[in-house]
């Protein structure tokens, strides 16, 4: 716990969870494969293969997006979001249901509740907003086929001239509605008639701890007393896989699945494509407390840094350097100068480097299992845990369901979170060969304990980071 509540301000806990995962649709059977080191990654099944490039990935095959998937719900939700399913793709049904079955863990379900004891009362929807993150949004080809058929495709060649009047009348006319990157939080907020604060995030893979971030906020600034914070995304797409293919080092395709994520690994080969969604519901610590919540952990700090040279090329070891050390810093600890940091998000927290707590128990990496990566994320632990950084113990998710795109960091942060509600850490799949590069105390038993609070770090290949400082409630 940190030594004081910066400036008072109100006091931010986690009370609901819900996960939409390679690793199962709930926290108690992700915890179970991720206590047994079971991976999620398998040969693909509902996404055809990309010829000798792409054979596996992290699939949430357990969900098909019916409407029992989406946990409990009152009569007319259900209803609504049943007629709903239509205009929604798979990344923002995955969104609906992570946030549904959240609300529904947290107590607030309008007709049952999932924690026993706790009756379950309405959001208040004046005093509940959200904020949700997600990757860009694209078709799948098949969306497009009626109309090219139309236009010559496969005939002779395709006439641009006759797109405008005869191939959009085969696209279904609410085609759009599937695939803005801002439905996921829209619906949810409208099943749920949340009409506090409202945002959506596209930030690649930190959406999902910057959208805990602003939702933390929003709370702390008496904007609102609960929030939803979730994010979902997809890296398993036919173009979004040609983009990875071409842009970003993916894992040897000869692997085998279980064994291709590899964090930190010395013979780490690239990463591996995956999807998901996950949810929290945040809650000011007096409204929890008064109604008898569960509370997970609290928010105990926050961070974000941005930094690139001046070719636009991401640095993402000074990225996340910045990041950690302001979320450390609006913890409330104690700062020293240090010279050297990336740029974070104030000009005071540029000049101030936080004290390491002796209570973090564990970092939940980013561990994308590249090479580069890798390396610059633990560079940047070393750099602020100093001669601390081999007692740290380091866990990596992503080696369970590689890369989820802007659902990782969640569903990565709950993952931490269980293991601190059993008290113990699971497991870094594949973590044979220590990279001398990378010294870091990565953790390969069952037995090391999670510890009373923990650093989940987030970072793009642009050089955005983002970090959160979670810890136990005090």
């Amino acid at each position: 716990m940190p030594p004081s509540t910066p400036n008072n301000r109100r006091r931010v806990v986690i009370t609901g969870l819900g996960v939409i995962s390679p690793l199962g649709n709930s926290p108690e059977i992700m915890w179970e494969n991720l206590s047994a080191g079971r991976s999620g990654i398998a040969r693909l099944r509902n996404f055809p293969e990309f010829e000798s490039l792409l054979r596996y990935g992290g699939e949430a095959s357990q969900f098909s997006g019916h409407i029992d998937e989406f946990g409990q719900l009152s009569k007319d939700r259900k209803k609504a979001i049943r007629k709903g399913l239509k205009v929604m793709c798979r990344e923002t049904m995955m969104a609906i249901a992570a946030a549904q079955h959240a609300i529904s863990n947290a107590g607030y379900e309008s007709e049952e509740s999932t924690i026993p004891g706790l009756v379950p009362e309405p959001l208040n929807p004046e005093r509940a907003g959200l904020v949700f993150g997600s990757d860009y949004m694209l078709s799948p080809p098949d969306d497009f086929c009626d109309g090219m058929n139309r236009c010559g495709v496969g005939q002779n060649d395709f006439q641009f001239s006759r797109w405008g009047s005869q191939g959009l009348r085969e696209m279904n006319p609410l085609w759009m509605l599937k695939y803005l990157p801002n439905m996921p939080g829209s619906h949810i907020a409208i099943f749920n008639d949340l009409r506090g604060p409202n945002n959506s995030l596209t930030l690649r893979e930190i959406s999902g701890i910057m959208a805990i971030r602003e939702a933390a906020q929003t709370i702390q600034r008496n904007h609102a007393d609960r929030m939803i914070a979730g994010a979902t995304g997809t890296r398993i797409h036919p173009f979004k896989t040609i983009h990875a293919i071409h842009s970003e080092q993916l894992a040897d395709p000869a692997l085998p699945p279980h064994g291709a994520a590899r964090p930190f690994d010395q013979d780490r080969s690239g990463m591996v494509l995956g999807e998901g969604a996950a949810a929290l519901v945040l809650e000011e610590l007096q409204s929890a407390q008064s109604r008898g919540a569960t509370i997970y952990a609290e928010i105990l700090g926050t961070g974000s840094s941005a930094v690139a040279d001046a070719n636009l090329h991401g640095k993402r070891q000074a990225a996340l350097l910045g990041a950690m050390q302001s979320a450390l810093t609006n913890s409330g600890y104690e700062a020293t100068n240090q010279p050297g940091m990336g740029k974070v998000d104030s000009e005071e927290n540029c000049k101030r480097t936080p004290k390491i707590p002796t209570t973090i128990g564990h970092i939940n990496a980013h561990g994308l299992g590249t090479q580069d990566c890798d390396l610059d994320e633990a560079m940047a632990i070393a750099e602020l845990f100093g001669p601390r950084t081999r007692s740290v113990p380091v866990v990596a998710a992503k080696s369970y369901f590689g890369n989820l795109g802007a659902a990782s960091g969640i569903v990565e942060l709950i993952a931490s979170l269980l293991a601190q509600r059993e008290g113990r850490l699971f497991p870094t799949l594949n973590y044979e060969t220590p990279d001398p590069l990378c010294p870091l105390s990565i953790v390969t038993d069952h037995d090391t304990p999670a510890g009373e609070s923990f650093l989940k770090t987030s970072v793009t290949p642009q050089g955005q980071a983002a970090a959160l400082h979670i810890g136990l409630l005090g």
